[in-house]
C-alpha cells in the first residue's frame, strides 16, 4: 500500500500513529526535539560548572531547576511560535477549500518571511472571494437571461437525459422543469431536433404541446465534468416570418398600387372622354382623330402594364445559377463593349477566375453599368469599372460621377424606380443574382467625390491550382 496521504489531508496527520511511535516523529515532535537539543550543551555545561564548582548544594539545585525551567519555557515558546502560524495557515487553507473566504491571518506583514506567507494567504482568500462573487453574479445573470429569452434552451447529458431547461422550454413542452428534468430526449419529443445533422442551423416544421409552427434549430456540444453534453436551442420563427411577410406584402402592394394607378387613371380618363364624345348627337369634324389618339393612349398604357407584369414574372422566375469558371477580365470586357452611349474607363485588376454563372453575372454588371451611365449622362461625368482581390473575396466596383443617391431605403424594393422609363427590378434582380452566387451587392454614395459606387463581392472559391494557372498566363 502507498504511504502517500490522501488529497485534502495533512502529511503528518495521515501517518499511522504506530509508525510515528516507531521512529518517524511528527513535525511538532521534531521541532521540540531540535529545540531541546539546541540548548542541551549550554545547560549541561552550566550544570557541570555548578556541580564541580565551590557552591552549596542548595544553590546548585536551585540554579539547575531555574535553568531547566527557563529552557523548557524557551522550548515550548519556540514550538508555539513555529507551529501556531502553520496551524493558522492550515485553517485558512482549509476554510478556502470549504468555500469560506472570510478568515484572515492577523499580523500579516511584509517585514519577515512568515508575514509574507500569511499576507499571500490573505490575498489569495481575497482573490478567491472576488472570483466567487463574480461567478455568482455571472451565474445569476445567466439564469436571468436564460429565463427571459424567448428561445427554448435544453441541455442533455451523455445519455441524452435533460439536465437544464429554461422558462421558454417549459412553456414549449407545457410542463414545469421538475417534471422534465431527467427525462430522455425521446420522451420529450425532441429526438427529431437533436438527431438532425446540421452545421449552421436549420428550419423545421414541428408541433409541440405549447406551440405549433416553424422552428429554427441550433445544436452545439460542451463538456461538463469531463463528459460530453448537447445543447439544443429552438427559436420560433413563425411570428418573425409572418411579420417579415406582412412588411414585404405591404411594400409590394404599395408599389403595385402605384404602378396600376399610373396606368389605370389615364385609361379611365381617356375612356370617359371617348364615351362622352360618342354620346353626342352631332360629332365634331375631328372626332375620328380624337378617337385615334385616345385609343393610342389606352394601348400605350396597356402595353406598359404588360411590360410591368412581364418584369414581375422575370423577377419571380430567376433560375438557379449554372456554375462554371468565368474569366473576370473577359466578362468585364464584354459588358463594357455593350455600352455605346459613352466610353467606360476600365481599371484592370489581377487576372482572376470567378466560379459562377456567366450569363447571370453579365446581366448583373450590365444593370450596374447602365445605371452608372444614366447617372453620369445627367452631369457629364465618367464611369469607371474595375476589380480586385481582397481578404479572400473578389470585388467588382462600378463608380459614376452622377448626382448620387438621395434615398437609399428603397433601392432594393421591387418595382421602385426614379426613372421615367424604369421598371424597378434591375437592382433587385442584380442583388438576387449576387446572393445566389454567395455574394453581396451594395450601393452607396462615394465618400470624397461626387457620384455613387456599386460594389459586388463574390467568394473566391476557385481551386488553388487553377488560380495559379490563371495568374501565370
Amino acid at each position: 500500500m502507498s504511504n502517500y496521504p490522501k488529497k485534502g489531508t495533512s502529511t503528518f496527520s495521515s501517518l499511522d500513529p504506530g509508525l510515528r511511535r516507531g521512529g518517524r516523529l511528527g513535525f511538532e515532535q521534531r521541532v521540540t526535539l531540535l529545540a531541546v537539543l539546541a540548548g542541551l550543551p549550554a545547560v549541561a555545561l552550566c550544570m557541570f560548572l555548578l556541580w564541580y564548582g565551590d557552591y552549596a548544594a542548595r544553590t546548585q539545585w536551585t540554579v539547575d531547576l531555574i535553568l531547566v525551567l527557563v529552557r523548557l519555557s524557551v522550548v515550548f515558546n519556540l514550538k508555539q511560535r513555529v507551529v501556531r502560524p502553520l496551524q493558522t495557515l492550515s485553517n485558512i487553507l482549509g476554510a478556502l477549500h470549504e468555500g469560506d473566504y472570510s478568515i484572515r491571518a492577523r499580523r500579516a506583514s511584509s517585514d519577515d518571511a512568515l508575514g509574507e506567507v500569511l499576507l499571500e494567504a490573505n490575498e489569495l482568500g481575497e482573490t478567491l472571494r472576488e472570483q466567487r462573487l463574480g461567478a455568482l453574479e455571472a451565474t445569476a445573470l445567466l439564469r436571468t437571461v436564460m429565463s427571459e429569452i424567448e428561445a427554448a434552451v435544453f441541455a442533455f447529458d451523455e445519455k441524452q437525459r435533460l439536465r437544464l431547461v429554461n422558462r421558454a422550454g417549459e412553456k414549449l413542452l407545457a410542463q414545469p422543469s421538475a417534471r422534465l428534468l431527467g427525462r430522455t430526449v425521446t420522451e420529450l419529443g425532441l429526438a427529431a431536433c437533436l438527431d438532425r445533422e446540421s452545421e449552421h442551423g436549420q428550419t423545421i416544421q414541428m408541433v409541440f404541446p405549447g406551440g405549433v409552427g416553424r422552428w429554427g434549430v441550433r445544436r452545439s456540444t460542451f463538456r461538463e465534468g469531463g463528459l460530453p453534453h448537447q445543447l439544443l436551442v429552438l427559436t420560433d420563427l413563425s411570428q418573425t416570418l409572418r411579420e417579415e411577410e406582412r412588411i414585404a406584402w405591404q411594400r409590394l402592394l404599395r408599389v403595385l398600387g402605384h404602378e396600376l394607378n399610373n396606368s389605370l387613371a389615364p385609361i379611365k380618363s381617356v375612356a370617359g372622354s371617348l364615351g362622352a364624345l360618342l354620346a353626342h348627337n352631332e360629332q365634331p369634324p375631328d372626332w375620328r382623330d380624337d378617337m385615334q389618339r385616345g385609343l393610342e393612349v389606352i394601348s400605350a398604357r396597356a402595353d406598359s402594364l404588360a411590360r410591368f407584369i412581364e418584369s414581375y414574372s422575370k423577377l419571380a422566375r430567376l433560375p438557379q445559377p449554372r456554375f462554371e469558371l468565368v474569366n473576370l477580365s473577359e466578362l468585364v470586357g464584354r459588358v463594357v463593349a455593350l455600352e455605346t452611349r459613352m466610353p467606360i474607363n476600365v481599371v484592370s485588376g489581377p487576372d482572376l477566375v470567378v466560379h459562377g454563372d456567366s450569363a447571370q453575372l453579365e446581366q448583373l454588371l450590365i444593370n450596374l453599368v447602365r445605371n452608372a451611365v444614366d447617372a453620369s449622362l445627367e452631369t457629364g461625368g465618367q464611369v469607371e469599372i474595375g476589380w480586385a482581390q481582397t481578404n479572400g473575396q473578389l470585388e467588382v466596383f462600378v463608380k459614376d460621377e452622377g448626382l448620387g443617391l438621395a434615398n437609399t431605403a428603397n433601392l432594393f424594393v421591387p418595382f421602385f424606380t426614379t426613372k421615367a422609363e424604369g421598371t424597378g427590378i434591375g437592382l433587385v434582380l442584380s442583388r438576387q443574382i449576387a446572393e445566389a452566387h454567395g455574394g453581396t451587392l451594395t450601393l452607396r454614395n462615394r465618400a470624397t467625390e461626387r457620384g455613387c459606387q456599386a460594389l459586388l463581392r463574390l467568394p473566391d472559391q476557385q481551386p488553388t491550382s487553377k488560380r495559379r494557372a490563371v495568374n501565370l498566363r
